[in-house]
């Protein structure tokens, strides 16, 4: 287990901290969001005891560095009154607990790449932190075991159907308590957030409302706008190049000039040679020929 915090900017449910979890050999991964370092050790505690009912076996030993939050006399008690060995990294090693310490790493780039993929307020980090070790519990395969972690610690494979791109555009079904005119909007514009934890709903940011809500009555929209536009540029440019080479020609073929036969546009004619004079002209037969029959 490792903390990492405080971020600069509070997440909207008032947190400044996350507590990530890893399973040693499953490499199953939680995430506890705290609004203070005070609150790790009751944080572990309640994800300990719904560990060992859900499982029916006990914990056997933690790994943490020898931070305050991890060294002090609660987590001692706990561990000595259920059995459980505390190891400690050393002090300023962190690779000795380095399966945490890469987890931290992937769930923070993976956050700050889908914040800024959407140009999503900051305050969502904790969400797109979720969002992350989700998904990276679904996808991501254990090598040596060659199974993905939610497959060993669930007994089953997971599925993906439901799975959504973070942050984009969604609108949710106004079914609440407040009454709808006939023509009012049945649909409010939000913010896809993630998955909810204790029920099968998306967890979505209602922006008439300015407050996150959980609901299965969503419709999503997964296109990137900015993507887009993007995309849209790099075409209108394609067909600018497209329009200056039917202009002037394919410049690698070199100076074109009229004696080299050819019919364009408005009847005009051109040649690989430039002649030099009008004797030149009148002494390509070619040409002779091609301007006759184009008189009668």
């Amino acid at each position: 287990m490792d903390l990492f915090g405080s971020s600069r900017t509070m997440s909207l449910g008032g947190n400044l901290y996350a507590l990530v979890i890893v399973d040693d050999f499953f490499r199953y991964t939680w995430t506890l969001f705290l609004a203070a370092k005070n609150d790790t050790f009751h944080a572990f505690k309640r994800l300990a005891k719904i560990l060992e009912n859900e499982k029916c076996s006990k914990i056997l030993s933690i790994r943490s560095d020898h931070s305050g939050e991890f060294q002090n006399e609660m987590f001692e008690h706990f561990c000595e009154k259920h059995g459980i060995k505390h190891n400690f990294s050393t002090p300023r090693t962190p690779q000795q607990n380095g399966v945490v310490e890469r987890k931290n790493r992937s769930l923070e780039e993976l956050a700050r790449t889908m914040l800024n993929y959407n140009s999503l307020p900051k305050y969502f980090w904790a969400d797109a932190v979720n969002n992350a070790c989700y998904v990276l519990n679904r996808v991501l395969i254990r090598p040596i075991l060659k199974k993905i972690p939610y497959e060993f610690f669930k007994g089953r494979r997971p599925i993906l159907s439901h799975l959504k791109v973070f942050g984009c555009k969604c609108f949710i079904l106004n079914n609440g308590k407040e009454s709808v005119g006939k023509f009012d909007a049945k649909a409010d514009e939000g913010v896809f957030l993630g998955y909810a934890i204790q029920s099968h709903a998306y967890r979505v940011y209602n922006k008439r409302l300015m407050a996150v809500k959980e609901s299965m009555h969503v419709v999503f929209d997964e296109t990137n706008p900015k993507l887009q536009d993007h995309v849209s540029k790099v075409a209108d440019e394609e067909d600018i190049v497209q329009e200056k080479d039917n202009i002037i020609s394919d410049i690698e073929q070199g100076v074109s000039t009229r004696r080299k036969l050819a019919f364009v546009q408005h009847n005009a004619f051109v040649s690989q040679i430039e002649p030099k004079n009008v004797n030149d002209v009148l002494c390509d037969s070619n040409w002779v020929v091609a301007m006759q029959d184009e008189l009668n």
